[in-house]
């Protein structure tokens, strides 16, 4: 029996200790093919590139771990195009996997995040997908008990199949002396980040900004992505690409006159 093919990729760049984790647990299930930037791209969005040249190399960043690996000049979702046109042709993927992300991808922040778009992109072109963050901002975040539930996720997946036109947004607490409760199915928060700008000038007295700022969550639900995280659970948000709010098609039809 042939092992599944997963792909992977990431938005932190393929030297990220995030995504050596990521296939080190694909390895254990599967044959994987990394496509990844050569570079950090977090908070690129969905961003693809249309007006500059795209590079793809072979790389020698998971040469130890004997991988077929690339690094890409572009954005993730570039890298997902990109593997499925030419790194794997005619070869279809199982699963593709993004991350695991260097910091949260929770609630809104699924919109900037470079690691779900490359789940989302994935979804678009039809395979099952899922992205995976640590709820980690150090530099020296540990990734070793994202492990766990990461294989977990993955094999039920590869098992039960991820409804179509869907990508899962896996966040997994911040390493503890609390071990994880476990995994719970969660809707996106309702929350934002408040921004702020500061301004400053640099040494030619030019004026530039800064932005900085505060996450602030509205949502009181415990079935959310922030509770559960809060909590000490790993969530899972199932995502869809149609981004049509289908509640206000019958309101803008009563109540608009074109």
């Amino acid at each position: 029996m042939s092992k599944p093919l997963i792909l992977v990729s990431n938005d932190d760049g393929i030297t990220a200790p995030g995504i050596r984790m990521l296939v080190e647990v694909a390895l254990k299930i599967g044959e994987v093919v990394v496509v990844a930037p050569d570079s950090p791209q977090s908070g690129m969005g969905h961003a693809i590139t249309i007006g500059n040249t795209l590079r793809l190399d072979k790389s020698i960043a998971l040469l130890d771990l004997n991988v077929e690996a690339y690094e890409c000049s572009g954005t993730p979702a570039d890298c997902v195009k990109l593997a499925k046109f030419y790194v794997l042709k005619d070869r279809r993927p199982d699963l593709v996997v993004s991350g695991i992300n260097h910091g949260s991808n929770s609630s809104i922040s699924v919109l900037y995040s470079g690691t779900m778009s490359a789940a989302i992109e994935a979804a678009i072109e039809g395979f099952p997908a899922i992205g995976f963050s640590l709820c980690d901002y150090g530099h020296d975040a540990d990734f070793s008990h994202a492990a766990e539930s990461v294989e977990q996720i993955i094999r039920g997946a590869l098992q039960h199949k991820i409804p179509e036109n869907t990508a899962l947004n896996v966040n997994i607490p911040k390493k503890s002396d609390e071990k994880i409760k476990g995994i719970k199915i969660c809707r996106q928060a309702h929350a934002k980040w408040q921004e702020e700008f500061d301004e400053r000038l640099d040494p030619n007295n030019r004026r530039y900004f800064w932005m900085t700022g505060n996450f602030v969550n509205f949502d009181k639900g415990e079935d959310t992505d922030e509770w559960a995280l809060v909590n000490n659970y790993v969530s899972v948000v199932p995502c869809q690409f149609d981004l049509t709010a289908h509640h206000a098609i019958a309101r803008l039809n009563n109540e608009w006159s074109f």
